[in-house]
């Protein structure tokens, strides 16, 4: 287990941590929240050993191992695959002594390391992180490309491969889905449920610790207390506390009030001196209960736009792309006001591309645009972070915006968004990521936008930040088309979903869950396709027709007819075992139904008895095996 005793934990001069006494079990999943600055990050730097405590006892089994997303890659020319593996040392280490045993000839040793890579399950090691890969997003193609080919964003993709990839007993997450898309927040979100060691996971999406956590750590005032539950249950039990805390602080409040009352009342008068100057003593001792702080620390709000025409933008069949790549085709739309769309589709499927269209960066190939004349928009997207001025202050920012505003009412608004003191003097450029995006999201509404397009506006926003912006929103009178993966902003915030894939923007008729079930079908369907694309290659591995090339009918007809016989023989087998079931099912119930009948059980009828209570025996064991060979069947089917 993992236990902090009277920890407390400085990062500087700032103390982050005091008196802390929790204990955290091995398989429990523990979600770290709080607000940004307040030791999440020093807390995992405690456990890897990178920072030291003030004082009490930190302790971790020394067996333990502990798996953790780097921040930075190494520039090497690795396939993005080995680099996956890499993250498992302990397999590293036994094929590279399998390598010097070979090279000397020790058969003996040769024969337990043997043995101990099967039981590393190094011989899946391939299989199990190319599915690491490929879940995080990364083609087939692109497993064998090196780790320097790949930007920023993918690297972090990999780093968590590596992390994952790791048969860790401790695996520590720090936002682990800010450089995801839903579809691999998705795929991580299963994984994650499946991980059999201790999890601790820094995350500001709700949906995500709803769904993956069995409890939470929330630090608050230097403190932090362990919650049983997922983030939801955390809320709930929070609120209530904090309600039972406002009272007792209000009638404390009261308590002080009339002690006060009577120390300056009494306190001149000799006869009262020695009373009063108890009084004191009592207000002295007195364990001040803090006032519960329930709201939010950011308030904002989107002013009515002055104008709002209809519509705002028309697509009519719109081809739209970089260069001679055409990325979307034949798009068309209107949008309106009170739209409130949010995009699907996967990663590299032209979300962001349709979203530069509607914010007029990127020129149409062909097709007709017409955007209204009052058309006031606010764009916010990640690049927009790194083109704020960084030797500007917020204040010079907002200045420069608007230069007949006074510094009082730039004040105020830069206040609502957590920007307030010597803050709103301060440089631009040490400004963490949220800190940036705040101030980005702090430009956009004071613009007064009728449309605003929204490209993953909570990546590095805590979530007080985030639930102030789903409720900014919520009250937003214009039109909005967003691209996020936190499921609980688009869930609060949008009426219907556009589905971005195969060169087209659709309106996709469900809801999240339904659209988690059109992931799983399509990752399905792709499985069966690899199965097709190999079984159609020729001796010398090449491609007789590449996917998605302008084949013929007859060629389509000849892979679909390849795919049926590769599927068919286990859906006769599937169908069998089906109708077999059947029949032992309704052969069991009519021995039952003998067996419940008192005349079986005179005693003129008990060589009967006995023949009936073994056909059960035997139906109910022949009804077992079948059943069990038709889930291995079925489990196959799907896997296909």
């Amino acid at each position: 287990m993992l236990k902090l005793s009277n920890l407390s934990l400085r990062r500087g001069v700032r103390l982050l941590l005091q008196d802390v006494n929790i204990t955290i079990h091995p398989r429990q999943k523990v979600g770290i929240t709080g607000g940004n600055g307040c030791g999440k990050s020093s807390l995992f730097a405690l456990i890897n050993n990178e920072l030291h405590t003030d004082s009490g006892d930190f302790f971790i089994p020394q067996n333990w191992i502990i798996a953790h997303v780097a921040q930075e890659s190494p520039a090497t020319e690795r396939p993005a695959i080995d680099y996956v593996i890499d993250g498992d040392n302990e397999l590293r280490h036994i094929e590279q002594a399998i390598e010097e045993a070979n090279q000397s000839g020790h058969g003996e040793l040769l024969g337990k390391l043997y043995a101990q890579l099967e039981e590393a399950d190094g011989y899946t090691a391939n299989s199990r992180a190319a599915q690491l890969l490929s879940g995080l997003g990364f083609s087939q193609d692109q497993v064998t490309h090196s780790v320097n080919s790949f930007s920023g964003g993918w690297r972090m993709r990999l780093n968590l491969a590596r992390a994952l990839m790791c048969r860790s007993d401790l695996l520590l997450l720090d936002e682990p889905t800010n450089h995801l898309d839903m579809d691999a927040v998705l795929w991580l979100e299963d994984w994650l449920k499946k991980y059999a060691g201790t999890l601790l996971l820094i995350s500001h999406d709700r949906d995500f610790l709803d769904s993956v956590m069995t409890h939470i750590a929330h630090i608050e005032h230097q403190s932090m207390t362990l919650y049983s539950g997922n983030y939801s249950q955390f809320e709930r039990i929070r609120a209530e506390q904090l309600a039972q805390q406002q009272v007792l602080y209000e009638r404390q409040q009261q308590e002080i009030k009339h002690i006060q009352s009577f120390i300056n009342r009494f306190k001149a008068k000799a006869t009262k001196a020695k009373q009063a100057q108890s009084r004191v003593k009592t207000l002295e001792k007195m364990e001040l209960i803090s006032q519960a702080h329930v709201d939010s620390p950011f308030h904002f709000e989107f002013h009515a736009p002055d104008k709002i025409p209809n519509p705002l933008v028309s697509l009519e069949d719109i081809k739209l792309g970089y260069g001679e790549t055409t990325i979307l085709d034949h798009v068309h739309i209107n949008l309106q006001p009170g739209s409130r769309i949010g995009l699907l589709g996967h990663n590299g499927a032209g979300k962001s591309t349709f979203i530069k269209l509607l914010a007029d960066e990127l020129a149409v190939q062909s097709g007709r645009v017409e955007r209204s004349s009052e058309l006031r928009i606010g764009y916010f997207a990640q690049h927009q972070l790194e083109q704020l001025h960084p030797d500007d202050t917020p204040m010079e920012h907002f200045q420069r915006l608007d230069k007949r505003a006074t510094e009082q009412s730039l004040r105020n608004h830069l206040g609502g968004f957590g920007f307030s003191g010597d803050k709103v003097e301060s440089k631009i450029a040490p400004f963490s990521g949220g800190e940036k995006a705040r101030l980005v999201f702090a430009t956009l509404v004071y613009q007064k936008p009728n449309l605003l397009l929204l490209d993953e506006p909570t990546n590095h926003l805590d979530l007080d930040m985030r639930h102030a912006i789903s409720l900014a929103l919520q009250e937003f009178e214009g039109a909005m088309v967003i691209v996020s993966h936190d499921r609980h902003l688009l869930r609060s915030v949008t009426d219907e979903f556009y589905l971005v894939v195969d060169q087209k923007v659709t309106a996709f008729k469900g809801d999240l869950e339904d659209y988690r079930n059109w992931i799983t079908d399509q990752k399905k369907q792709e499985a069966v396709d690899n199965v097709v694309i190999k079984a159609a290659k020729d001796h010398t591995g090449k491609n007789k027709t590449p996917v998605n090339s302008a084949q013929s009918k007859k060629e389509q007809k000849r892979l679909e007819a390849e795919k049926r016989k590769l599927l068919q023989p286990l859906r006769n087998k599937q169908t069998k075992l089906e109708k077999e079931m059947d029949k032992l099912t309704h052969e069991k119930e009519k021995i039952e139904v003998l067996l419940a009948s008192p005349d079986i059980y005179e005693d003129s009828k008990k060589v009967h008895l006995k023949d009936l209570l073994q056909q059960q025996v035997k139906l109910t064991q022949s009804l077992d095996d079948t059943e069990e060979q038709w889930m291995i069947i079925s489990e196959e089917l799907e896997s296909l």
